[in-house]
């Protein structure tokens, strides 16, 4: 994994949510090696020391920032013990405890179902969002890059609560862009298709020739799942100077999933 060296983030601090595993973990190393201060989040302390530990293995600078961005007031006390930063990446999110797995027709699910979903993928968002956009106004400087799918953009049978909820999260970013351009702070969504992670490893290495892996990598031209060194190049953009006249998008990085003009 190496940065852009043309997108520098030196002297920026940079709050990666969710960034102990998976996408969030490879945009917070990417983050690290352009130059800025990682500030680490997740809801294990022990992801966000191994990610700070690899970031300042490499000469970067990082701290564990563990906080639950389903809980205002954590993420609030912890953001004000952290201090202000520059770029937000709302990374953090819910795919469900059993990721492919866990699919429903929404006249099947209550709730009790709904609720996860919402907490993390908006909430956190909405929590995350508001903790640190007020100083980023007061510093006539600000990125918000939020991480969404294409889940909310297509529709998506069988997991319409995670749709919806990354649909807010998008909608809610856009808002953020018109509301605070005239301050230097921009706000875009990177909106993914499916992903290697942790998560769903099991699918990609262990039943890569089964049914549903094949039938999930037909809906895509390029037939692989992404990973997240497919992710933070536009992600450094983004947060950077280079992207200040970028905002209100939402910009996918889905292997052709769906095509949009």
């Amino acid at each position: 994994m190496s940065a852009n060296p043309e997108v520098s983030l030196q002297g920026r601090r940079v709050l990666v949510t969710g960034g102990g595993q998976g996408v969030g973990h490879g945009l917070a190393v990417a983050f690290g090696r352009a130059g800025a201060e990682v500030l680490v989040n997740d809801l294990r302390v022990e992801r966000c020391d191994q990610v700070v530990d690899e970031i300042r293995a490499t000469g970067g600078a990082a701290e564990s920032v563990p906080f639950d961005v389903t809980d205002y007031d954590a993420v609030q006390t912890a953001m004000a013990d952290a201090g202000p930063v520059d770029v937000l990446v709302n990374n953090a999110g819910n795919a469900g405890a059993d990721g492919f797995g866990s699919r429903a027709r929404f006249a099947e699910t209550g709730p009790a179902d709904w609720e996860p979903f919402i907490r993390v993928n908006f909430y956190g968002v909405l929590h995350c969002t508001r903790a640190v956009l007020p100083a980023m106004v007061a510093n006539s400087w600000g990125r918000v890059v939020t991480i969404v799918s294409d889940a909310g953009r297509a529709g998506d049978p069988g997991g319409a609560v995670y749709g919806a909820t990354k649909a807010a999260a998008a909608g809610l970013t856009r808002s953020i862009a018109l509301e605070n351009g005239r301050f230097n702070v921009t706000a875009n969504n990177i909106s993914l298709g499916t992903m290697r992670t942790p998560m769903t490893e099991a699918l990609w290495s262990e039943h890569a020739d089964s049914p549903q892996a094949k039938a999930i990598l037909q809906s895509y031209a390029i037939r692989r799942p992404g990973v997240p060194d497919d992710v933070t190049q536009l992600a450094l953009l983004l947060g950077s100077d280079h992207g200040s006249w970028i905002t209100g998008q939402t910009i996918c990085v889905n292997g052709g999933y769906s095509l949009a003009l």
